[in-house]
């Protein structure tokens, strides 16, 4: 029997996210800059004759009834694109809300894929795991990455960002129990374009949905002023189309201390 392996499905985060135009295929252009914490959902898989998927973990309750399906998309299709006859008996445990802004489900095909390459011994840079990535999702193909990268276009065009001031930062992730689809937060944006973000200058950016997910979950705005009032904090912002945000912190102890005044789902991580 094959040893099981195991990937994280780490927590993405969007430091700035500035929406220039509505595209005519639905989709958004786009820039922002992706970082990844240290944590998140993971994803255990071993050898098979056929796909397979089980779920577990603390908020497993909060997946709906479609909540495999990226995941066994993912694998079916580096399948299929590959020609491999191996399959593989997954087993995803979810430590993140969904429907928040941290990626959670492109997340989770990320690590798949990941996970499936070196299972089924597919070379780490095979063209095969990033154009499966870009058909899963705008997000998915920064999550195979997991690194801080600028992305533009849909988020899917991506350029590495090297900033060794960011590795390591102690990060807080927040969510107030509500789940926020995305469509609804992009429908509401005011399809102002307030200009480019440039990657070196993340702090000085903006997400241009903060306003139209706000809109829809008010209480995103109390989490956003509940983060700014903990001491430590020098950064503060609404991750993706929400509800989630998150804080940077000058140290872990006031990460931690910052932890204990949260009183919905939190998690104290680093930025990879």
């Amino acid at each position: 029997m094959t040893d099981s392996l195991t990937e994280t499905a780490y927590a993405k985060i969007n430091l700035a996210l500035h929406v220039r135009a509505r595209r005519p295929d639905g989709y958004h252009e786009l820039e922002t800059l992706f970082a990844f914490a240290e944590h998140g959902d993971r994803i255990d898989g071993r050898e098979a004759d056929d796909i397979s998927l089980t779920i577990s973990g603390p908020l497993v309750g909060s997946l709906g009834p479609d909540a495999d399906n990226l995941v066994l998309r993912a694998a079916h299709a580096l399948k299929a694109a590959t020609g491999t006859a191996r399959g593989a008996a997954l087993h995803l445990v979810k430590h993140l809300p969904v429907a928040a802004g941290l990626g959670g489900g492109s997340a989770d095909a990320a690590a798949a894929l990941r996970l499936l390459a070196r299972l089924w011994r597919i070379n780490a840079d095979a063209p095969e795991i990033m154009q499966v990535a870009q058909s899963l999702g705008a997000d998915v193909p920064a999550c195979v990455l997991s690194q801080t990268c600028f992305g533009r276009g849909r988020g899917d065009a991506l350029i590495p960002f090297d900033d060794a001031t960011l590795s390591g930062t102690p990060l807080l992730l927040a969510n107030p129990g509500i789940a926020l689809a995305t469509g609804p937060v992009f429908a509401g944006w005011d399809q102002r374009d307030r200009g480019p973000l440039i990657p070196a200058q993340w702090r000085a950016g903006r997400n241009d949905l903060t306003p139209s997910a706000i809109a829809i979950v008010p209480e995103i705005s109390g989490l956003l002023t509940l983060l700014e009032a903990q001491a430590g904090a020098n950064f503060v912002r609404m991750s993706g189309s929400g509800a989630s945000c998150f804080a940077l912190f000058d140290s872990p102890e006031a990460r931690d201390s910052a932890a204990g005044n949260i009183p919905f789902w939190h998690m104290a991580s680093r930025i990879r």
